[in-house]
């Protein structure tokens, strides 16, 4: 079997977060495996690279600043007064507010982003991050045990540089977050095979196929409990053969959550660690550039032995590699066979019983069946920095700043950050761009269907005197408990409605303000006043010197600062 240049990233960080006694998730199943993978002798065949951690900055470029920031500050101990009793950012029991969820959350995406410039490079043919593939986090909200898509963080870092990226996820759940990330664009294939019906998060039918320049390109296949490895092959072949055909993908993102194998605490489906595997061998020998990520998996030595042998697939060992399994510091916790494997069971096969599977199968080849050409795609040159690095932004706070530099750069923070809630203007503006925000309203609405959507505005209307109509009721369902739960609606403009509020065009973006009441909005009061220009009690307002070039002259005006907000980020 021809060799590829893997690249394998790991944090030993991540293992050391938890996210509380008796949550499935367990991050330390990532140090398992990598323990397991080190037992076998594989380190000395891939590039291993400890990832650079994300900033908030990059995860902003899906998520909302909001969302980010409030990841950032929040705490066991703030997670309900920040959370306004659970009903934002943290909706439901799956996703608590651990002790380093922020730094956690920079290492899963710090990796995938990572794999992502690598391949780009052209350093590596297959990247891996076991610590990735966290695919139902929103942009505005945690789901799913997941809070920040790293996954779409990465696919846009490849869309910089190829034209087309496909997506795969055989995770045992849908796929949801990265699917509703694309689901208006053409450019980026996404397929899930998953559990359909009563099941979390309740999403991935066939007439899902995304909308506008996107219609087709969101296939999803619905399986049924236990599944098996032959099953599972007679779909996955067929399909991912013919999206290749059909889509002509540059690149390859494969999400590859434990959860679909045999025994799993929160999974229904029987796959074997080598049926699961066969998903990574297919996609190997396609000769396209891979990114491999983790994702679900709540049975540890489960989940450590079939990522350990996805990695010796990656490399092209996996029939080399011993079934009995070396000495490692996690030995005793794959007794009693200690092998390299995860058996079937006797679940019976729901999908061969009715010949759904069939069915499933001929649906989404006629999906695909109607999409004639892979879509092209106008190509730049990709800037070999960043607009930050080029204009010289964050070179100060290494040389350090005098007294000056300091009041400068708090007045420009102002004027950049800062909005004044309650000033509105009645200007729309105008743009050709396409708005992730105006496109989940657009999805929210279309899934309601036409009677109901009708009744919501839509994003490009104005209505000062009217605020837009939500339907109350909303209902999210839990992974941990199956059990759907509302979702309240709030004031203060903060309405959930599916993934969020929905944008009225001409609203002014909120930068790093949460309404009334967010404790990191607080420190607002008695620091600085905008509107006088006054600084820290200085005599003299800052804006009229800036004004002024440094000369204390009557150039201020009032107006100058009407769209300005009034919040104060850390």
């Amino acid at each position: 079997m021809s060799k590829r240049r893997v690249a394998y990233y790991y944090d030993s960080d991540v293992g050391a977060y938890t996210y509380g006694l008796g949550h499935p998730m367990k991050p330390h199943r990532i140090r398992v495996t990598h323990d397991l993978v080190t037992a076998y002798g594989m380190l000395d065949k891939m590039h291993i690279l400890r990832p650079k951690r994300a900033s908030g900055e990059v995860m902003s470029s899906f998520h909302t600043d909001e969302y980010v920031h409030f990841l950032y500050n929040v705490t066991p101990e703030t997670a309900e007064k920040m959370t306004f009793s659970g009903t934002r950012f943290l909706v439901g029991e799956d996703n608590p507010a651990f002790e380093g969820v922020f730094e956690f959350c920079t290492i899963s995406a710090g990796g995938s982003i990572g794999a992502a410039q690598r391949i780009t490079s052209g350093a590596a043919d297959i990247a891996i991050n076991w610590a990735g593939g966290l695919h139902h986090a929103k942009k505005r909200e945690a789901s799913g045990f997941c809070y920040i898509n790293d996954i779409v963080l990465g696919i846009l870092e490849l869309l910089r540089t190829y034209p087309r990226v496909l997506y795969i996820d055989i995770d045992c759940h849908h796929g949801d977050g990265v699917e509703e990330a694309f689901y208006t664009t053409d450019r980026v294939m996404t397929c899930s095979f998953h559990k359909f019906g009563e099941y979390f998060p309740g999403t991935g039918s066939q007439e899902d196929k995304g909308r506008g320049k996107g219609k087709g390109y969101a296939v999803n296949v619905p399986m049924k409990d236990g599944i098996t490895d032959e099953s599972y092959k007679s779909v996955f072949e067929p399909i991912i053969t013919r999206v290749l055909e059909v889509f002509r993908p540059s690149a390859v993102v494969l999400q590859c959550g434990s959860d679909s194998l045999a025994g799993d605490k929160l999974g229904c489906f029987n796959l074997s660690m080598k049926g699961h595997a066969h998903c990574v061998q297919f996609m190997r020998k396609q000769n396209i550039p891979l990114i491999l990520l983790g994702g679900g998996g709540y049975t540890v030595k489960n989940v450590a032995r079939t990522w350990t042998y996805e990695t010796a697939c990656a490399l092209g060992i996996e029939n080399d590699i011993d079934p009995n399994l070396p000495w490692n510091q996690y030995f005793e916790w794959f007794g009693p066979r200690y092998r390299l494997e995860v058996p079937v069971n006797n679940m019976e096969d729901l999908n061969m019983k009715d010949g759904s599977l069939d069915i499933v199968r001929e649906t989404a080849l006629q999906q695909l069946q109607q999409l004639t050409c892979a879509p092209s795609v106008q190509m730049q040159d990709v800037p070999r920095e960043s607009l930050k690095q080029h204009l010289g932004f964050g070179k100060d706070e290494e040389e350090g700043r005098d007294e000056l530099d300091e009041r400068l750069a708090q007045h420009a923070r102002y004027v950049y950050n800062l909005q004044d809630g309650e000033t509105t203007t009645d200007e729309s503006e105008e743009s050709d761009s396409w708005d992730s925000d105006e496109s989940s309203a657009s999805l929210n609405n279309w899934r309601l269907g036409p009677q109901r959507a009708s009744s919501i505005p839509r994003g490009n209307e104005r209505h000062p005197s009217q605020q837009p109509y939500y339907p109350s009721g909303k209902k999210r369902m839990s992974l941990l408990t199956g059990q759907y739960y509302d979702v309240p609606i709030q004031e203060h403009g903060f309405e959930h409605y599916e993934c969020g509020a929905l944008p009225v065009k001409g609203t002014k973006r909120r930068f790093f303000q949460s309404g009334p009441g967010a404790p990191w909005d607080d420190l607002v009061d008695g620091n600085l006043s905008l509107r006088t220009g006054i600084v820290n009690g200085a005599g003299r307002p800052l804006s009229r010197l800036m004004e002024g070039g440094g000369r204390d002259v009557e150039v201020f005006e009032e107006e100058d600062y009407e769209d300005v907000a009034m919040s104060l980020p850390e």
